[in-house]
């Protein structure tokens, strides 16, 4: 054979494993994911007793979640490398970090350690998000809304039993002894570690083109998914990070409003699971459209029903608001094909950014206007998502046959 031949053959091989999905390596990544957000998800419940605890505003509540996407400023940068050199161990190790941090939140004496702990909290979210949506995009093959909504339904499974553990522990062992469950972090970190055991980071990364030529998507695509990103944020911050704090302002105990939080991201795990694969046949935009409108009348909905009925208009809301996500992150990808984490990392710190400042706008209106009002105008302002949708450009890829 011919070392021409042989480079045809090695070209080959590498193209059918690009094309194929990867289902094994795939759901290595979803694992890491579910456990890594189960310990994030635990924030939400967690702030009305940090507000009991240290006699917090909502609008100091809000800061510190803010502080958390504050270190997304490093998005673009980590996603710049991850497109170069393999970034696998941030991935490995983030789980044990996240989870160590979140555990010491119970012990924090006052704000300033809070602050502390939430930014290197949001540094650790950074260095997993960033490189990991363009680690599925490359492993899915064709099948890029597929792995988007495994990857999603990942972190959603793990939002979902998060406040429930969250509550669960605080009843077993008071808001200090949270920290007992950090071993789980560690043990998943281990996992990755052995799953990763001789993986060269190019399996993961595919040669990056020049950044240069996609500055054009700045304006084209990155400007009209700000508006897109600001819409779904009003929404989605005040039912996945104020709805616990509302609910047991509105008379709920701890417990209800965990579960209340957990029945939101549970009906969003199968949102996230459907969504992808969904958009992978119909297109991206027409599943994005029905969501965004179903989101904003379920939670004008939600707020004017009573007793179990909320349940399941809580159920409707947490799938119709949560499932947008994967089919963003896979029009993400197939804009920039080419630089698949640099335009994650670019997209997170746009959403991350806009996310601060939108949970400290929530705060201080719920500070002034109260919770429920907040929530009536955040279900309005969301609608601006829908116009911003129809100026994005179509993606490159077709949708999957």
């Amino acid at each position: 054979m011919t070392t021409s031949d042989t480079a045809t053959q090695e070209t080959n091989q590498d193209q059918s494993q690009t094309d194929s999905f990867q289902t094994g390596n795939v759901l290595t990544i979803v694992g890491g994911h579910f456990i890594h957000d189960t310990y994030t998800a635990f924030v939400a419940p967690l702030l009305p007793q940090l507000i009991d605890k240290l006699s917090l505003t909502l609008t100091g509540a809000g800061g510190l979640t803010a502080f958390m996407q504050f270190p997304a400023i490093l998005n673009p940068f980590i996603g710049y490398l991850a497109d170069k050199i393999s970034l696998r161990y941030f991935v490995i190790f983030a789980p044990a970090v996240t989870a160590t941090l979140i555990g010491l939140l119970g012990l924090a004496p006052n704000y300033l350690t809070l602050v502390l702990l939430f930014t290197l909290i949001g540094i650790s979210v950074a260095a997993f998000h960033a490189p990991t949506p363009a680690m599925i995009a490359r492993i899915a093959g064709s099948k890029v809304g597929r792995g988007m909504s495994l990857y999603m339904a990942g972190g959603e499974l793990g939002r979902t039993l998060g406040p429930l553990i969250a509550v669960y522990a605080v009843g077993q062992w008071g808001l200090e002894g949270i920290y007992r469950l950090v071993f789980i972090g560690w043990m998943s970190s281990l996992v990755l570690l052995w799953r990763f055991r001789g993986v060269s980071g190019s399996e993961y990364r595919q040669k990056a083109g020049n950044l240069r030529d996609e500055l054009p998507k700045l304006r084209t695509f990155f400007l009209p998914m700000l508006f897109v990103t600001l819409g779904r944020s009003f929404l989605l911050v005040s039912i996945t990070t104020y709805l616990p704090t509302f609910l047991n302002f509105e008379g709920a105990s701890f417990q209800l409003a965990g579960i209340s939080l957990a029945v939101l991201e549970a009906a969003g795990v199968i949102g996230a699971l459907s969504s992808g694969t969904i958009s992978d046949k119909l297109g991206r935009k027409p599943v994005v459209y029905i969501t965004f409108a179903a989101s904003s009348i379920l939670l004008f909905t939600f707020l004017q029903v009573e007793g179990w009925f909320g349940f399941v208009i809580l159920a409707a809301l947490g799938f119709f608001s949560l499932s947008p996500q994967p089919v963003l992150l896979a029009m993400v990808q197939d804009q920039l094909p080419n630089n698949r984490a640099a335009a994650n990392g670019l997209y997170m710190l746009m959403a991350f950014l806009v996310r601060s400042l939108v949970l400290v706008t929530v705060g201080a209106l719920g500070d002034s206007i109260g919770l429920r009002d907040t929530f009536l105008i955040s279900a309005g302002v969301s609608l601006i998502a829908i116009p911003a949708m129809f100026v994005l450009p179509n993606p490159q890829r077709q949708p999957a046959q």
